[in-house]
């Protein structure tokens, strides 16, 4: 664990100047981060390992003379350290940074640009909890750290709470999934076993936009179910999972008997766009009893105000245990908020989702596996 009033010592590989000047003046507004060295290639940054270990690597992925994902397999191979991929993500490289998680990298954030003073506010956000989460990455437990920044919108940004009860049970069943550090993997890992009548899924999982469609059709190579980057209007079906798309945030509507996706733009809400609070307030909101609803494995508390939401209509609500977790916070936090269940290890949640589906219940009538709470 990161140890309590250390600063975070980041390392900077890039070969942009003006990428690193840029990336050193967003996270040095962060008291408890120091770049400690900013290198215009891999050969550079090799160098410096030999003298200095930092907490944190940001990578680009395109460079001269070794490329980041090259460096990234042989970091990870010979003397591993969280790694966060920083690239512009056109759509073309999505598949590389994609390969990136493979490799071992931590997360992937959009590498940011000049622009106007709301945008380098949010990208200071998205880069300052990144740096966080990577620090705490291979712990069990969690400092939840935040930035002071900006102000920390709620789902109330995006539609208000709820007031009535959504409609009563049917057998129309959705499932609602939302992650952020080590997600990847973990959706992957649940979309991979669901079976092709499973309940329609829409997932939040914390990535920039141009990452989210590969994602997804990834998915959709490995899944028995379809898998596809949600886009507005999409109905949930069975057999099929949408992802939220990056940079856009994804809501469920209800119209008749019907289940949709709303994406639209908006703030950054519970310090993300897309956010888990959003697609689980939406969910308590038109879904009620009939949604199913997992948080995993992700850094900070984005989810948790949904979740107990959720819980409070009656639905069944699951979290990732604190083992199987790259990084405890979400879940544990949703845990503390008195808005999940049952917690479980990542290989029992799809079962679960699909056995909770399956039932006419309130939250109580489905007994939980004792033995595997978390």
């Amino acid at each position: 664990m990161q140890e309590i009033g250390k600063k975070i010592k980041v390392m900077l590989v890039d070969d942009s100047a003006v990428v690193r000047q840029t990336l050193t003046e967003v996270l040095s507004c962060d008291r408890k981060i120091e770049v400690i060295a900013a290198c215009q290639d891999p050969f550079m940054a090799a160098k410096k390992l030999r003298t200095m270990v930092p907490d944190v690597m940001i990578l680009d992925v395109e460079m001269p003379r070794m490329d980041g994902i090259t460096f990234l397999r042989k970091i990870m191979s010979q003397h591993p350290l969280p790694v966060i991929i920083c690239s512009t993500l056109v759509e073309t490289g999505a598949d590389t940074t994609l390969k990136a998680l493979e490799y071992g990298a931590v997360e992937i954030i959009q590498k940011p640009v000049l622009g106007t003073k709301k945008f380098l506010q949010e990208a200071q956000i998205k880069l300052t909890d990144a740096v966080k989460a990577a620090a705490n990455v291979r712990l069990k437990k969690l400092t939840i750290n935040t930035t002071g920044a900006a102000k920390k919108l709620t789902a109330d940004a995006m539609l208000p709470a709820i007031k009535n009860r959504a409609m009563a049970v049917t057998t129309d069943k959705i499932i609602v999934i939302g992650a952020s550090t080590g997600g990847t993997e973990a959706v992957r890992t649940i979309l991979q076993v669901m079976p092709q009548d499973c309940p329609g899924i829409v997932v939040v999982q914390h990535m920039p936009a141009g990452f989210t469609r590969s994602f997804a059709e990834r998915l959709d190579e490995l899944c028995h179910i379809h898998v596809k980057e949600a886009e507005n209007g999409d109905r949930i079906l069975r057999g099929h999972a949408l992802i939220a798309p990056g940079n856009f945030h994804s809501m469920i509507k209800r119209s008749g008997a019907q289940y949709y996706v709303e994406v639209k733009e908006g703030p950054l809400v519970s310090r993300h766009r897309p956010s888990v609070d959003v697609l689980f307030r939406s969910s308590a909101h038109y879904a009620g009893k009939n949604a199913i609803a997992a948080i995993l494995t992700g850094m900070g508390d984005d989810g948790a105000n949904g979740m107990k939401e959720i819980f409070d209509t009656g639905a069944y609500t699951i979290a990732q245990d604190e083992k199987t977790s790259v990084v405890y916070g979400m879940p544990a936090v949703a845990v503390k908020k008195g808005g999940i269940i049952e917690s479980l290890p990542l290989a029992k949640i799809a079962q679960r989702l699909v056995e909770a589906a399956s039932h006419d219940f309130n939250n109580k009538s489905l007994e939980p596996r004792r033995e595997l709470q978390g």
